[in-house]
Order: C-alpha cells, then sequence, then structure tokens
C-alpha cells in the first residue's frame, strides 16, 4: 500500500484530536473538506494523539480506544490511505523531536498570546492546565505543520491564529539557520540562502453553520450530537425533540427555516426540491415542525449510508485499521525525517544516527 508523490503536487496537512466517534460536526467541519482535499494535493492527515495530552494528561483511559474510533470514522468517511498519508501523531518519533527543537527559539511571550491559550484557561476550569505541555501546545501544532514542510494547512476562520503563529516561527528558524548553499547555488550577491521551512497559507474551508439538537454548536461538551455511527432510529429519535424557531409555538403559526436550527441543518443535507418545500410549508404554517424534521432525518441518513457502510468494514477489521495507520506513519516517518536532515544541518547539529529518527 503507497502513495506516490508528485512534485506539482503542493502539499497539505490538518489533523483532529481524538475525541472516539465522530459526529456530523467534525464531518462537515474537517472530513468532508479533506475527502475532496486529498484529490487536488500531497496530503497528510493525523489524529492528534498528543495534543489530547495537552489537556487529558490525567486521564488516558480512552485515548487508545478514541484513536482507534476516529480513524475508522476516517476511513468510513472517504480518506483513502492509496490517495493521502493517514497516520497516528504519536507512531512518528520526529513529532516529539522538532518541538523540542523548536523550543529553543520560541520566546514565552508568542506561546502566552496565542488567543485560545487563554480562552481555554478559562474555560476548563475543571482542569489544571498550568503545565508545560499546555503552555507549548501551539509550537507543537506549528511543529506538525513545519515537518512537512507543507504549503496550506485547511482551517477555519478559529483557526487562522495558529497558522499565522507557524509562520512566524518558520520565518524565525530561517532567520537563525538559514540552510547551506548547495554546491550548484549561485554565487552572486543577490544569492539568498536556502530556507527550510516555507511558510505556510491558510487554506481557508468551507464550514456550513451546524446546530445541535438543542441548537448550539454540535459538540460532545453539550450531548447534543449525530454521531456518523447512529443507525437510523436514533438519528430519528435525537431529532424529534430538536428546537426549532422559538416563535413558532403553535402548528398554525408561521415559522421561518433562517431562525430555525433544524432549517440550518436541511440547508446543509437537504436536496434544493426539499429546500423549497421547507420554505413554503414553514412560513404557511402548512407543515408541522414534525414533519420537517422527519425531511431532514431522511437526507441526513441518506448522506451517512455510504459513510455507514464503509464504517462496518472497517469494524471487522481492526487489524486492517491498525496496518493502514502503521503503513501512513512509516511513510510520514520518511517525510518527516528529511525536514529533520534539514533542520539539524541548518543548525549545525550532528547527524542522527541510523535508526534514531
Amino acid at each position: 500500500m503507497s502513495i506516490s508523490s508528485s512534485d506539482s503536487k503542493k502539499r497539505v496537512l490538518s489533523g483532529m484530536r481524538p475525541t472516539g466517534k465522530l459526529h456530523l460536526g467534525n464531518y462537515m467541519g474537517a472530513l468532508y473538506n479533506w475527502v475532496r482535499l486529498q484529490h487536488e494535493y500531497e496530503s497528510y492527515f493525523f489524529i492528534a494523539d498528543l495534543h489530547a495530552l495537552t489537556s487529558d494528561y490525567a486521564d488516558t483511559s480512552q485515548i487508545k480506544q478514541s484513536t482507534l474510533d476516529a480513524a475508522v470514522d476516517f476511513l468510513a468517511a472517504g480518506l483513502d490511505p492509496e490517495n493521502c498519508t493517514l497516520f497516528v501523531q504519536s507512531q512518528v518519533k520526529a513529532h516529539f523531536e522538532l518541538p523540542q527543537l523548536l523550543a529553543m527559539i520560541t520566546p514565552l511571550g508568542w506561546l502566552e498570546r496565542v488567543p485560545t491559550y487563554k480562552e481555554q484557561q478559562e474555560n476548563l476550569t475543571n482542569k489544571d492546565l498550568s503545565t508545560y505541555g499546555f503552555l507549548g501546545y501551539p509550537l507543537m501544532m506549528a511543529s506538525d505543520i513545519l515537518l512537512y514542510q507543507a504549503h496550506f494547512v485547511p482551517v477555519g476562520q478559529d483557526q487562522v491564529a495558529h497558522v499565522e503563529f507557524t509562520r512566524e516561527i518558520a520565518r524565525r528558524f530561517n532567520n537563525f539557520y538559514p540552510s547551506p548553499p548547495t554546491p550548484h547555488a549561485s554565487k552572486e550577491p543577490d544569492h539568498l540562502p536556502a530556507e527550510v521551512f516555507p511558510e505556510p497559507q491558510v487554506l481557508l474551508t468551507p464550514s456550513p453553520k451546524l446546530p445541535g439538537t438543542d441548537g448550539r454548536k454540535m459538540s460532545k461538551s453539550y450531548g447534543n450530537t449525530i454521531l456518523l455511527s447512529d443507525p437510523e432510529p436514533e438519528i430519528r429519535a435525537k431529532l424529534k425533540p430538536m428546537v426549532t424557531d422559538p416563535a413558532r409555538i403553535r402548528r398554525k403559526d408561521p415559522g421561518n427555516p433562517d431562525v430555525c436550527p433544524v432549517g440550518d441543518l436541511h440547508k446543509v443535507f437537504s436536496t434544493a426540491e426539499t429546500l423549497t418545500k421547507v420554505y413554503e410549508g414553514c412560513t404557511t404554517a402548512s407543515i408541522g415542525c414534525i414533519e420537517c424534521k422527519g425531511w431532514v432525518a431522511d437526507a441526513i441518513i441518506e448522506h451517512l449510508t455510504p459513510i455507514q457502510e464503509r464504517r462496518r468494514r472497517y469494524e471487522q477489521d481492526n487489524l486492517l485499521v491498525k496496518e493502514i495507520l502503521e503503513a501512513g506513519a512509516q511513510r510520514a516517518s520518511q517525510r518527516a525525517g528529511q525536514t529533520l536532515a534539514e533542520v539539524r544541518t541548518a543548525i549545525g547539529l550532528l547527524p542522527t544516527l541510523e535508526g534514531g529518527t
């Protein structure tokens, strides 16, 4: 099982923490776009189990199973190991080495000013996040990207700051440690030294508004999710009590799909024909909310059917999933090792002994 790397293809990288079985919010927010990107770019997608340790270090009992569950959902969603490199972060040793080397040049103030660092300190008050690992997670994230010398990072608007932080780290490293010139490099005065790290660009990916069953953002912490693996009866049961337009109190009251969480789901999953029926029926009160929820359940189930069929295949063959992850880790290690060799040469360190990377 192998994929070929093409010089004509730009490289993308993205990852996701293992939180167990994935839900529709995870799918539409990332996986849906990754499946498309794997055909357009040289793609690296990983399960960020080391990042999980930065905040969940006190209880690691679920990380292994959550990692395997996430891998199954990645594959079920359509990520193809023949078209992308799929791996687990901790299985590639370079993910431990590069953050340590970059830490030597990273100002403490840069870490403390990352917006999500302060936000999570304030929001996750039930956890002690005053650790070196948590403070350094933005640098670990930057290292993830720089290890593969990624040209693009597919993210939503809320993650743009992390990519900009990565660009700053790349610039700082390149300034301190330009690559030594190759034997054939131009000796002209205006010839610029080669740079180890290209500055990655943000690849803003569309992420539609996807509310949970209580109207808030779909999140496991809210208990309002629809899992990719939920069977049809459970999907319908979860949608049946879903909140709707608060102004539509009685059956005869007209509603507005644009302020209704169920309407938001229709916009993502339903056909144009169904969406037309929703708007006509809701605004004239000729349909009730139960009927409307039934239509959106039909659309979601239709979308999830091929995903769940693939999922059953991988669920029944745990060994195949582990083999795919191991093969991906080997490919990722080879690519990351090339970068680390450049990094060590630029810094002036001795090369790693064979088998040490």
